[in-house]
């Protein structure tokens, strides 16, 4: 699987931009706030339609501008796709993929997989939960187009159901729309949670060993899952943890109404990591954490691999120079295979790896 050009209208920092990059590796160097991430962020964008640093898709587009183009030729199970994304201030973005208009982000999924590994990872398993369900939901969108479709859709009950309970006080009828939200809500976070369930399962199934490998035998690496407490089995068919939710949204209504937040459902999931039995988040050292969360994506890497039989489009963004030599060189000795765009402050960082292209950024251009 490989991107093999990308091209970029009023991206960020880029006004313009074309670009082709060779499918083993591409060295992408210059000064920082010079526009590399922008690229690695451009690419990832079109294999789920999210992007890591933002939420909105109008902060991509580049100041004073009122719409932004993504467009990529992308190689993926022995065919060719052309991959578009249109981003416009005020309007749902459009996708395209060989000219044909998609019908949501879900249907991307397969066509291109990207594995990021940025700075903030490496403090994944020290930060709260919501990393680590942004970490899960990016991996998972990428593989499964129905998960896709329903963390979007229970991404936007969320916030009506949010602003339903800060309102209602001052706006009584509210609640005559609440339970439908709920009822909503139940629907589509069975699905999340049964989705989320089965993704953790393989990557306990893949991470220990790489952790091991890592460590040199010394730590053992263990994983779960931690959901609703009232969802007595998060492997059951979505139609049974339904009811569960159900069981669970009922209990806490008044907790709700009385505190004005949303306190039951997926979206306070967690994946909880450990280290020898014990909390990494807790009692892990800085060099311990960093090596569990190396670990996980190297692990998503392996889980895209065997999905889809070709290696994910691996994106480092300047990862390594926050690396002791250590953990660089185990990072570089993982990745030999598939494509490799690699961002860094100078170009003499990338020792590792050979052959290639290398491009140096300045100011949102090519040099």
């Amino acid at each position: 699987m490989t991107c093999n050009a990308l091209k970029l209208e009023r991206f960020r920092n880029y006004n313009r931009l074309e670009v082709e990059f060779d499918p083993r590796v591409n060295l992408i160097y210059g000064d920082n706030a010079q526009g590399k991430t922008n690229l690695l962020e451009a690419v990832a964008y079109l294999s789920s339609a999210r992007s890591h640093r933002t939420r909105f898709d109008r902060e991509l587009i580049m100041l004073g501008e009122n719409d932004a183009v993504v467009e990529s030729g992308i190689s993926s199970r022995s065919r060719d796709f052309v991959l578009k994304a249109q981003l416009a201030r005020g309007r749902t973005r459009r996708l395209w993929s060989n000219g044909v208009k998609l019908k949501t982000a879900g249907d991307l999924a397969g066509i291109l997989t990207t594995v990021l590994f940025c700075p903030e990872d490496l403090y994944l398993i020290r930060e709260g939960g919501a990393a680590r369900r942004r970490f899960l939901d990016g991996a998972i969108c990428q593989l499964r187009p129905r998960y896709a479709q329903a963390l979007a859709e229970y991404n936007r009950l969320y916030d009506h159901k949010v602003r339903i309970l800060r309102d209602w006080p001052e706006n009584p009828s509210l609640l005559e729309t609440l339970d439908d939200f709920n009822l909503r809500l139940c629907q589509t976070g069975a699905l999340i949670i049964h989705y989320r369930a089965h993704f953790i399962r393989r990557l306990q199934e893949e991470a220990p060993a790489i952790h091991q490998d890592f460590s040199g035998g010394r730590e053992r690496l263990e994983l779960a899952y931690q959901t609703v407490s009232t969802v007595r089995d998060c492997f059951a068919p979505a139609k049974e943890i339904f009811g569960w939710l159900t069981e669970h949204q009922e209990s806490r209504r008044r907790a709700e109404l009385d505190s004005r937040q949303c306190l039951s459902g997926p979206h306070k999931d967690d994946l909880a990591v450990l280290l020898d039995g014990q909390s990494a988040k807790t009692y892990g050292s800085q060099g311990q954490t960093r090596t569990a969360a190396l670990s996980l994506k190297l692990a998503q890497r392996e889980i895209f691999f065997q999905e889809t039989e070709e290696y994910p489009v691996l994106l480092l963004d300047d990862v390594l120079s926050e690396l002791d030599p250590k953990r660089q060189s185990f990072v570089l000795n993982r990745i030999q295979g598939g494509q490799i765009l690699i961002t860094c402050c100078e170009e003499e960082k990338l020792e590792g790896l050979e052959g290639g292209r290398t491009f140096h950024v300045q100011g949102g251009r090519l040099i």
